[in-house]
């Protein structure tokens, strides 16, 4: 079965929390919890399956962010390792509760647009959940 769902508008739906179907209704509620399914479209998203994969993939992200510059900064500018600390974990926390939220939207956004884990069962894009 082929679905005809471009990736590209799913995933900066998804970047931005919203449906990948409509781009109206919310993803996440609470931080990390997924709607059981659009409040503007319907589009059930009770079948996704994001698990540990955005925590990886934000640890990912910020320490190759944050590695080169904490080298950089200690090489060029040799600051008091408190300084450090306190500098560099702020801005990891900082990063990782910016970015943690994004990703997760944008992987269950590329598992509707592929068709994965449920996804594809109707390609309409809306699904009614099983009683």
């Amino acid at each position: 079965m082929s679905l005809d769902r471009p990736l590209k508008p799913a995933l900066l739906k998804g970047w931005r929390r919203s449906c990948p179907n409509c781009g109206g209704g919310a993803v996440l509620y609470r931080y990390l919890k997924v709607h059981d399914s659009c409040q503007n479209c319907g589009q059930d998203l009770y079948h996704h399956r994001a698990d540990d994969g955005p925590a990886y993939l934000t640890i990912l992200i910020v320490g190759h962010i944050l590695a080169p510059l904490l080298h950089f900064v200690f090489v060029n500018f040799r600051p008091e390792p408190w300084i450090m600390a306190l500098g560099f974990g702020t801005g990891c926390i900082a990063l990782s509760l910016y970015l943690l939220p994004r990703i997760k939207g944008a992987i269950i956004a590329f598992q509707w647009a592929r068709g994965l884990n449920g996804f594809g069962n109707d390609t309409s894009g809306n699904m009614n959940k099983p009683n």
